[in-house]
């Protein structure tokens, strides 16, 4: 380890001046075969991502053209992290800011967008880029509309791979002190790779070119085959397209991965168990290519890639075992019985419970926290009843008493003790008329209460298990 103490840049007037001049640090502890592998760390930018840089050139440009002027609106189509870079610049110079974000997108990035100001406007991700509802068609009808409205459009803004030109690949090339053999990235808006790769070439540099897709994304076979690969769904956020995005130079690539969604998140949860780094996923499908390309090596080569964002951006999905599982993209033993759709399980904690003593506040403020509509009621290790929303509405108009003192009251005297119950080892027709009952399904091996099934985890049994 290196003692030398880092040398520690002057005070800023602004967190846009932090952006750029991102770290380095080399992968010591996952299997890189021959090779050395280096992340740079864009998730360290203050807007968390490496799309920080893109929204500085573009607002720029913008600017310096005359598209944007004074009390104008910032539109743009984005997966996330080009919306809270472009909130973060564009709040800081004054602007609205409306973005419109496909429906699959994580939690987190929606509620750190809307806390920052942006207008957030949430649309389909299960339609093709054409249909009015599919997210850069929809963006840029509502620039339209909007009086100084600016439509950004990072997928054929030349600013976009500019950036990459005058800030990403210097700082890689000075980095690696020009040792670089092979160079990964994925292609959202395709500014990155196409930037990177167009300084790279531009110096000189040898190194291979190489781009990091999801596999349902159809780049990677034009990269590999010359025609489109099979389009379907994936779950990793921010990379990946239908189509080749005008932004990006598609000849300038030598060579793709197609990497599955199970293989990117294995690779972030790993990247984050061994070398302590927090990753988002789309970083989990750039660090997999590397990876794949690295081991198929046989001598000893620098290949450089992204961690693109952070981690924190997605602990309820990329780091979060129950919504893997409901994915079906969790690590998981099967038995063959309702355990396998339990995903989360009484004996493993997963379950959010409460006492017959405790009172109706403390379980509905559980609820409300994990976000769920029913609390199995636990004393001494066992199940003994169910509370739910009815039961908290039907106490709440039984008497004249106030509101505090309902709210006092223990869990035992609003629960249901008249339990649906079944054996975990039942057939799955057994959940039918529990469900026909408008019950959720409780089921336990002999007294042993294991889980819930509700008509969700069944229809998401079903999907999964086609």
């Amino acid at each position: 380890m290196s003692l030398t103490a880092p040398a520690l840049s002057a005070t800023v007037s602004s967190p846009l001046d932090l952006i750029g001049k991102t770290p380095m640090v080399e992968v010591t502890k996952i299997d890189t075969g021959p090779c050395r592998l280096l992340l740079k760390l864009e998730s360290q930018n203050p807007g968390g991502s490496i799309k920080d840089r893109i929204a500085i050139s573009m607002l720029d440009a913008a600017e310096r053209e005359g598209f944007l002027k004074e009390g104008g609106t910032i539109v743009e189509a984005t997966a996330g992290n080009t919306g809270l870079a472009l909130t973060l610049v564009g709040r800081a110079r004054g602007y609205k800011v409306l973005l419109v974000i496909p429906d699959k997108m994580s939690k987190e990035k929606i509620q750190h967008l809307r806390a920052m100001g942006a207008d957030v406007r949430l649309t389909r991700s299960d339609v093709p880029h054409g249909h009015p509802e599919y997210y850069t068609d929809m963006a840029e009808r509502l620039a339209q509309g909007i009086p100084g409205g600016f439509y950004v459009n990072q997928f054929a803004n030349a600013a976009n791979a500019e950036a990459h030109v005058k800030t990403t690949g210097p700082e890689i090339w000075e980095q690696t002190g020009g040792d670089i053999d092979a160079f990964v990235a994925g292609i959202g808006s395709g500014g990155t790779i196409t930037g990177t790769a167009q300084f790279l070439k531009s110096v000189g540099s040898k190194a291979q070119i190489i781009l990091a897709d999801p596999v349902g994304s159809t780049l990677a076979g034009i990269v590999n085959d010359g025609v489109p690969g099979p389009e379907g769904s994936y779950t990793v956020e921010g990379i990946g397209q239908n189509f080749v995005p005008d932004t990006a130079d598609m000849s300038l690539i030598d060579k793709a991965y197609s990497i599955p969604d199970a293989e990117a998140i294995a690779t972030a949860r790993e990247l984050l168990l061994k070398e302590g780094i927090l990753a988002g996923s789309s970083s989990g499908t750039l660090i997999a290519s590397a990876l794949r390309w690295c081991r198929e090596q046989t001598e000893p080569k620098t290949c450089v890639t992204f961690v693109c964002d952070t981690g924190a951006k997605y602990l309820s999905k990329v780091y979060n075992d129950a919504w893997l599982a409901d994915q079906g993209l969790g690590e998981r033993e099967l038995h063959g019985d309702l355990s396998d759709l339990i995903n989360r399980k009484y004996e493993k904690g997963d379950v959010v419970v409460a006492g017959p003593g405790d009172t109706l506040d403390t379980a509905f403020k559980r609820m409300k926290g994990a976000d769920v509509s029913q609390l199995p009621i636990i004393e001494d290790g066992r199940l003994v009843g169910i509370l739910d929303e009815s039961d908290l509405i039907r106490i709440m108009n039984t008497d004249e008493i106030t509101r505090k003192e309902r709210f006092a009251k223990p869990v035992a005297s609003a629960m249901t003790r008249d339990l649906d119950t079944l054996q975990v080892n039942e057939p799955l027709d057994a959940l039918i008329p529990v469900f026909d009952r408008d019950r959720v399904a409780i089921v336990l091996d002999g007294e042993r209460f294991v889980g819930l099934i509700t008509r969700t985890d069944l229809i998401n049994h079903l999907s999964l298990n086609r």
